[in-house]
């Protein structure tokens, strides 16, 4: 019945299942179709990898709640809900999505608004996503002095341990360009805008910590930039839907540290 109800709903968006199947061949992007409700009416085997879900069948007529973490699912829906009000994409979020219990994966998610009607009385009838994993980018091309600088600059203060990360206005200086001219850059090699390709590093490397280290939560967000250790756990929190301290735990039962991996 719930398939029957997704098939009509896609057949009104003029999605074929030729078109559903090309999708679905895309590794590493995900890509789903949801309703007004929040019900996904087509997904691909990228996002079923992802979700609680084992099949495409399985995942067809449930909601986010249903399928993701409840503080991701939460994210989701609200993202769903802001496009649908306004009309307007969401482009370039990133965000972690993993699996309940499976290792997280850095993404870039666009959002489009389904609008049917004549105006005016034009009206949201759901939402398309495409998340494309950030490795799929593949190693950058060889870039510039400049931007190896900003770069190097970026790691070198999370390898010093001190949390003193660079600003995008001295990143940018470093690289002799404009704060402008960075974003450009970064944006062409990396797809991510400096802020977002300092935060993604810093996460990284504070995933690493949580997972490869006793060190104390305090001192994991103030290694790696975060002003307080409660400013790190609503913004671990809202990229993986866990606390530090539960995001530790499951790296500890997937991967359990190393003596040497203990701090001292």
């Amino acid at each position: 019945m719930t398939r029957d109800i997704d098939n009509r709903f896609l057949g009104e968006l003029d999605l074929t299942p030729e078109l559903i199947e090309l999708w679905g061949e895309l590794p590493g992007v995900m890509f789903a179709v949801k309703d007004a409700q929040g019900r996904y009416a087509a997904v691909n085997d990228a996002f079923v990898r992802r979700s609680s879900a084992s099949s495409r069948a399985e995942a067809l007529g449930r909601t986010a709640a249903e399928l993701f973490l409840p503080e991701l699912a939460e994210r989701y829906e609200s993202q769903d809900a802001e496009v649908m009000a306004s009309g307007r994409p969401l482009r370039g979020e990133l965000e972690i999505i993993r699996a309940p219990g499976g290792q997280p994966g850095w993404y870039l998610t666009t959002k489009l608004p389904l609008v049917r009607g004549v105006p005016p009385d034009r009206a949201p009838v759901g939402v398309v996503t495409i998340s494309t994993e950030l490795s799929l980018l593949g190693s950058p091309p060889a870039v510039g002095r400049g931007l190896s600088m900003a770069v190097d600059a970026v790691r070198r203060a999370l390898d010093s341990a001190l949390g003193q990360i660079p600003s995008v206005a001295a990143l940018a200086g470093l690289a002799g360009m404009s704060t402008s001219s960075l974003a450009r850059n970064m944006r062409r090699v990396f797809g991510l805008a400096p802020q977002a390709y300092i935060l993604q590093q810093r996460m990284d490397r504070a995933m690493a910590l949580l997972a490869a280290t006793d060190l104390p939560i305090a001192q994991v967000a103030a290694q790696t930039g975060f002003y307080d250790q409660s400013t790190f756990t609503r913004q671990l929190g809202r990229l993986t839907g866990e606390t530090p301290a539960g995001f530790r735990r499951r790296s500890r039962s997937l991967n359990p540290p190393t003596p040497s991996a203990k701090s001292e």
